[in-house]
């Protein structure tokens, strides 16, 4: 297996779009009692938007090209990867980000939440 790709999620880090901009200013938050959340983390041969560890979610920000050529097989791909590792996947449309940021990370902190009552 290919090594967790480090350098690329530094990266990422520094060069966020800007819904994952818009979303990072909600999650970066540290709320009592609420799970933390990191971004651009490496995993696998992975780089996720966004983890919650303790909770096992990763969460991607889609854009539109998510939905072009060979994107969605290598997504479906990555999708059964991370299912194997027992993380699961949340994908928010960029178009929802955009629209309402704060329910989208509210949405997100309550899955997280779900997860980690299991």
């Amino acid at each position: 297996m290919a090594q967790p790709k480090y350098a690329l999620a530094r990266t990422l880090r520094r060069n966020l779009t800007p819904p994952e901009y818009l979303l990072w200013q909600r999650l970066k938050l540290r709320l009592p009692d609420q799970p933390v959340f990191r971004r651009q983390h490496a995993t696998g041969p992975y780089v996720l938007d966004f983890y919650c560890f303790k909770a096992r979610l990763a969460v991607e920000v889609d854009g539109g090209f998510h939905n072009l050529g060979d994107q969605p097989a290598a997504d479906a791909k990555r999708d059964l990867w991370l299912m194997q590792q027992g993380i699961m996947i949340y994908r928010v449309p960029a178009a929802d980000v955009f629209r309402d940021v704060d329910a989208v990370a509210d949405g997100i902190r309550l899955l997280a939440l779900e997860r980690l009552k299991r």
